[in-house]
């Protein structure tokens, strides 16, 4: 807080009794004497602190009762045979990650705004300790409750896979979205329009995935990665994207690149050759277009979810379609029909586009992916 003779000094002991208050506990040891206390090595302390994300603190009394506890817990899992050393380091470090982000955003909404509207004459020091010690509480509820269903819904997705491979080295439907001109955008506006920019495109991208059944893996300011185990439901979420962020005025032109194919799980995020050419769809196709590779056409045709439209004139968009449908069936040519044998009128249609190279990945076709046109009545 300015005053007028410059910044208004802070009391040291305010961060310190803030960090009581959150943590439950005082200071009272050093790593070593924590480690000591914990029955740990040292090396491995040191390594689950910093595979949390903290940094190395020394010699400093700045660990409690509760850094012993998650110590030892976290010890014990690995003396147990539950877990080895170096999924203990995982745990720490994605549990870490995650949080690390959420405690971020909610010091940016709850201080930062909340705050602002504090009485004249009261410091932001003085205003964060009660607020602290009123929504620590339910934060804490809300976070084991939504930990809890996350873990359900990943769990039951695990024990459902046929065979252990499937759980890390599945069969995915990834799709990457991204505004196109961010950058330049980003050069023309304050730091408040960029902030709300984003957290428009972020929130609104979030609830349309999650509501439609797909798994946002992650954001990345201009970009977002999703996945699903069914590929249409992952091309209705990018037909989706477009139309509603179309309506958004605020917010650019979006662009999307579908991929399926194999793809690694790990510590939440994905990997693979399919995620990397869904990434690399993205970043040729147009505004507000849906590209998708061959096996992902493939899929939706085999689905009865599409069907053809006109080729660009390369004069093989059949050929290749049926290669790619045969492959995917493990039928032989000419066994599956271009609406994928489903009765109905597919919702979407593909054209495929030119064959072109794709940097890492060799020559690639892309299919156009669009709504196809309902019939006019009468």
């Amino acid at each position: 807080m300015l005053g007028s003779d410059g910044p208004e000094e802070v009391d040291p002991t305010v961060a310190l009794d803030l960090e009581e208050l959150i943590l439950g506990a005082p200071r009272r040891f050093t790593p070593y004497q924590a480690a000591r206390t914990a029955e740990v090595p040292m090396e491995l302390a040191t390594r689950f602190w910093r595979a949390m994300g903290f940094p190395d603190i020394g010699q400093s009394r700045a660990l409690n009762d509760g850094d012993v506890i998650a110590l030892r817990r976290l010890a014990g899992l690995v003396e147990s045979g539950l877990i080895n050393e170096a999924m203990a380091i995982q745990v720490a470090r994605s549990t870490g990650q995650t949080t690390a982000r959420l405690a971020g955003w909610q010091m940016d909404t709850f201080l930062e705004n909340l705050t602002q509207a504090a009485e004249p004459g009261l410091t932001r020091a003085e205003v964060a300790y009660p607020l602290v010690e009123l929504l620590l509480p339910e934060l804490e509820q809300f976070l084991v409750y939504v930990w809890r269903r996350q873990l359900a819904a990943v769990t039951g997705r695990v024990v459902q896979a046929a065979e252990d491979t499937e759980i890390t080295s599945g069969r995915l439907a990834v799709g990457f979205a991204d505004l196109v001109g961010f950058t330049r955008l980003s050069r023309r506006l304050e730091e408040e329009e960029l902030g709300s920019l984003v957290e428009t495109f972020e929130s609104t991208c979030a609830d349309l995935i999650a509501g439609q059944g797909g798994r946002l893996i992650k954001t990345l300011g201009d970009e977002i990665l999703y996945v699903s185990e069914d590929p249409v439901t992952a091309a209705e979420i990018a037909l989706s994207l477009v139309e509603t962020l179309t309506e958004e005025e605020s917010i650019p032109a979006l662009r999307v690149g579908m991929a399926f194919g194999t793809v690694t799980s790990r510590m939440g995020d994905v990997f693979g050759t399919t995620v990397n050419l869904a990434s690399r769809l993205t970043s040729i196709a147009q505004k507000d277009a849906v590209l998708i590779d061959g096996e992902f056409a493939a899929a939706l045709e085999q689905a009865g979810a599409a069907a053809q439209g006109a080729a660009d004139g390369s004069g093989t968009a059949q050929a290749h379609l049926a290669e790619a449908l045969a492959a995917h069936a493990g039928a032989p040519l000419g066994a599956l029909t271009s609406s994928g044998g489903a009765a109905g009128t597919p919702r979407f249609q593909l054209q495929a586009m030119w064959r072109r190279p794709v940097r890492g990945l060799g020559l690639v076709e892309p299919w156009l992916l669009t709504r196809r046109p309902r019939p006019l009545p009468g």
